[in-house]
């Protein structure tokens, strides 16, 4: 087995060493006169990844998920997370420095208030929060009399000092045009007239991906993360400036950046943003992503236009290279799959195998492939009641055998220049009890019901939602992350607008594709998740009916565990379902693995009933 190449298992956060740096950072406080502090889990672009240098939650409390906050006040603190992290953030972080409120802005509010006197201050770093962000937070604690003090320097990176990790320098490369579909030309095109049908004048573009994708780049600057740092604006008429540390470019990069845009250091972004000012210009800004110091430095809210970074809704519709790339990226990666499968079938039962080896050697068979360029996030490798813990992420210190009559959570996925993969099986070690093949049932009809869904355009991922939840309901019992998110072409795994979710309010189109993945999680015991990707489908008119409608086709091709399906709870369509599944599976998938694994994908793919 070939070493481990893209994650680590070192457990860099150090809980015990909290309770001093939040006394370091209290002292910076008391000198900024600040009561609170707020600290994001974000950096300077609000990208859900972030690199070793601003991962400042971490480092302070020892929280590694990838959504937080935490608020230190002169004698209390708390970290604020959602629901996929309410078991690991108990976990990780020291319950003598820290409460844990839950999440959601008026948890975060309340406790401020709660906590804080009239006339309180809560700092903030204005680069780390979105201008939306802050003006939610002002609206709530301004009638309570507390403030909220943008700071001139960040605190948490004052108190780490030395030791804070070096700035990404990772190096650019161009993203040919045989894998992105289109030139950067014609996407410039595209976000310069949307700017002209809105009256503007220019965009300022602070996400990672959206530069990566309308520049036709890509980079290293973030684990998993193809995307190199940058900022970007775009005029509604002539050349866009990328702003981008030239240690970064090579030749080609300079020169394929310097034909569709002028290349500066970061350096000179401040000025040009006051020219914009001084210019009077109607600069866009999406308030969601924007970090509050670009709206503050365009004057306030009457200096800036509020508009979505036109960037998210174009890059989540893929063109035909682009699904091309992506059913070709998911033979490849189910290939890998099966043969890994296939393995740990074979090698689990010995009960030798931890969960460190089960990742490693995952990234083996992906490497196999020789076109794999990363992991597209840090492998989810659950062992019994580590499964249960949505964003687990192995380390030495937690890592645990697969033990027989439990189960074993994966969720894993990879990049390669095609397409971005990102799945998850729960597989049963032994011999698994009727409770889980149930529930496991469960998850699977509401995995089904998403996948076998039609509906009209203008659906939305709040609409669909339900599906996937129903059965579980049904048995009292849900769970608490979306059903599913957009994911990028060689990009961010996770990408927007659009969602499966109790939150997802944008319309799906042809050309998205989404994730599949309802769950559940047994607190202590288990955890259960199935997720596929799926492309939506164009519009077609169904029999008997008068509206065209959309549907979803599903791209991962990976076998789900015949052994946890309780098929008398499946209906006699879900069942057909899971059968036709699989027998695409083997008919894709068989081809391209070796006679072994293909003798282990025959019996994986059985027809049941």
């Amino acid at each position: 087995m070939s070493a481990q190449m893209f994650q680590t298992f070192d457990n860099a956060a150090a809980p015990g060493a909290a309770g001093d740096r939040v006394k370091d950072v209290r002292r910076l406080m008391a000198a900024a006169k600040v009561d609170v502090l707020l600290v994001p889990r974000a950096d300077e672009h609000q990208g859900e990844y972030v690199a070793p240098s601003a991962d400042r939650l971490r480092w302070l409390t020892g929280f590694s998920g990838s959504a937080g906050l935490a608020a230190i006040g002169a004698k209390v603190a708390a970290v604020f997370v959602d629901g996929r992290y309410t078991v690991q953030v108990r976990a990780e972080c020291d319950g003598a420095v820290f409460e844990f409120p839950g999440f959601g802005r008026d948890k975060i509010t309340a406790w401020l208030i709660e906590k804080l006197p009239k006339g309180g201050v809560a700092g903030f770093d204005p680069w780390l929060h979105p201008i939306a962000g802050v003006a939610q937070l002002e609206a709530v604690l301004k009638p309570k009399g507390i403030q909220l003090k943008p700071l001139p320097r960040n605190l948490v990176d004052r108190a780490w000092g030395a030791e804070r990790p070096a700035e990404p320098a990772g190096p650019v490369i161009v993203h040919p045009a045989r894998f992105a579909g289109r030139s950067a030309e014609e996407k410039l095109q595209d976000v310069q007239k949307k700017l002209v049908d809105d009256g503007q004048d220019a965009v300022i573009l602070t996400l990672p991906d959206s530069i990566a994708w309308l520049f036709n780049i890509r980079g290293s600057d973030i684990a998993h993360n193809p995307v190199p740092l940058a900022f970007a604006i775009v005029p509604a008429k002539g050349k866009p400036e990328i702003f981008i540390a030239s240690g970064k470019l090579d030749r080609e990069a300079r020169a394929h950046l310097a034909a569709v845009a002028k290349v500066s250091a970061p350096e000179a972004l401040t000025a040009r943003v006051a020219a914009l000012k001084s210019g009077k210009k109607r600069v866009r800004l999406d308030t969601g992503s924007a970090a509050f110091w670009f709206g503050r430095a365009l004057g306030g809210a009457k200096g800036y236009v509020a508009g979505a970074d036109p960037c998210v809704a174009l890059k989540a519709v893929k063109n035909k290279t682009e699904i091309i790339g992506a059913r070709a990226a998911h033979v490849r990666d189910g290939a890998a799959l099966a043969r890994y499968l296939a393995w740990l079938d074979r090698e689990a039962p010995k009960g030798t195998i931890d969960e460190i080896e089960a990742v490693t050697q995952l990234e083996a068979e992906r490497a196999k492939t020789q076109a794999l360029k990363e992991i597209s996030f840090d492998t989810i490798s659950g062992a019994g009641p580590n499964g249960a813990i949505v964003h687990y992420r192995v380390s030495r210190k937690t890592n645990r055998k697969l033990k027989s009559g439990e189960l074993f959570l994966l969720d894993s996925g990879a990049q390669y220049l095609d397409g971005t993969t990102d799945v998850t099986r729960t597989i049963a070690i032994g011999t698994p009890s009727r409770e889980m093949c149930e529930r496991f049932t469960r998850v699977l009809k509401g995995h089904i019901a998403i996948a076998t869904a039609v509906f009209p355009k203008g659906t939305r991922g709040i609409d669909l939602d339900p599906f996937a939840r129903r059965a579980l309901w049904d048995a009292g019992l849900d769970y608490d992350h979306g059903t599913g998110h957009g994911v990028g072409s060689y990009l961010s795994v996770h990408e927007g607008p659009q969602s499966i979710s109790r939150g997802g309010m944008v319309p799906l189109e042809p050309g998205m594709i989404c994730s599949n993945e309802p769950g559940y999680y047994k607190e202590g015991a288990y955890g259960i998740r199935i997720e596929n990707l799926v492309l939506i489908k164009k519009p077609a008119k169904v029999s008997g009916g008068d509206r065209e409608m959309m549907a979803f086709e599903t791209l991962t091709l990976v076998p789900i565990d015949r052994r946890l399906v309780v098929a008398e709870l499946l209906s006699p369509s879900e069942l057909g379902w899971l059968n036709a599944y699989h027998a695409a599976v083997r008919e894709v998938i068989g081809p391209e693995v070796d006679p072994e694994t293909r003798s282990w994908l025959e019996t994986a793919t059985a027809a049941i009933g």
